[in-house]
């Protein structure tokens, strides 16, 4: 396997007062990937681009990114990263065209105004480049930040919380942009609210709460493993008791013995131990054993549904 893009190892930040921001975390991110952060606010996700920025310096634990330790050598490997910040940080009467090529140079890029075009309209923002950012409404400021944040062309970007408080339309035309960022190399990592944009955009998935990391597994494998199938079947007259030709099955009656729910195995749908194969068997059974049902609804896990099993469980141990 190759290097990791940045490296991150026993990575712990307490602030006066004791609280601790980030417990011993350890994650590596792979060059070329969108990895998704999730997490309940407070649970560290914000300190720990913090970290890796230079706007947070850690308690304890090593940063690596490039190869690099930014310890040491913070300057060389931060001219190839990129944040886009939940909170607007910029002056408000600087026009868009200023704010961006003031970017560009901050990193010691040379002017190109080329660049800086291409990347305006990439966000549909070249007909505001003359505007003043105190004049852009919410989505349009949003956009301004994922500019600043493109414009010395880094190689791995921190998108926090990027489409907080803009519409669904707005929302899409992000990932689209997101998605396009990828396809020219650029490693993303990106913190959300709305975990159907790790679900649409990531292909890893790491799970953060009170400063630890709880899990960090592919995408798919994640919604494969934790997630489940539930199907609710119909009754065409209702029951009291599940049959005993039924009940081997994950099974139980709701809505006074008019449905059947079923519950159990994985959300994939391979294989023969797979759910719906398990429910394919049981409307088969309940066929056999001359139990009619007027409709079936299955529904596979969302990462939004493993998510939060996950935050209720940590929160009852």
């Amino acid at each position: 396997m190759n290097e990791p893009i940045l490296s991150i190892r026993g990575l712990t930040k307490t602030y006066k007062g004791g609280t601790r921001a980030l417990d011993n975390v350890d994650l590596d991110i792979r060059k070329g990937e969108i990895f998704a952060l999730l997490g309940p606010n407070g649970a560290g996700k914000t300190t720990l681009i913090g970290a890796v920025c230079g706007l947070v310096r850690p308690t304890g634990g090593t940063i690596t990114a490039f190869g690099q330790d930014l310890s040491h050598d913070w300057r060389a490997a931060r001219a190839r990263i990129g944040l886009v910040p939940q909170e607007l940080a910029t002056d408000m009467f600087e026009t868009v065209w200023r704010a961006i090529a003031y970017s560009q140079g901050l990193f010691g890029k040379p002017s190109d105004p080329a660049r800086l075009e291409e990347i305006l309209r990439s966000l549909s923002l070249w007909d505001k480049k003359d505007t003043q950012i105190r004049a852009l409404s919410g989505g349009m400021k949003r956009r301004v930040l994922i500019a600043k944040a493109l414009a010395h062309e880094p190689e791995l970007l921190f998108l926090d919380e990027p489409t907080a408080g803009v519409d669904v339309e707005l929302r899409k035309d992000m990932w689209q942009q997101i998605a396009a960022l990828k396809q020219r190399g650029v490693t993303i990592i990106l913190t959300t609210h709305y975990i159907e944009e790790a679900e649409e955009m990531a292909d890893r998935v790491g799970i953060i709460r009170s400063g630890r990391i709880l899990m960090v597994d592919e995408k798919r494998a994640m919604m494969e493993r934790l997630g489940t199938t539930e199907a609710i079947i119909a009754l065409a007259a209702p029951m009291t008791v599940i049959p005993p030709d039924i009940a081997s099955f994950p099974v139980e009656l709701s809505d006074r013995g008019s449905r059947i729910i079923y519950r159990g195995g994985s959300s994939s749908t391979d294989g023969e131990g797979g759910a719906r194969a398990q429910i394919a068997s049981l409307t088969q059974t309940m066929t056999r054993a001359g139990i009619d049902y007027t409709s079936i609804d299955i529904h596979d896990s969302s990462l939004e549904d493993i998510f939060v099993g996950l935050m209720g469980k940590k929160e009852a141990e």
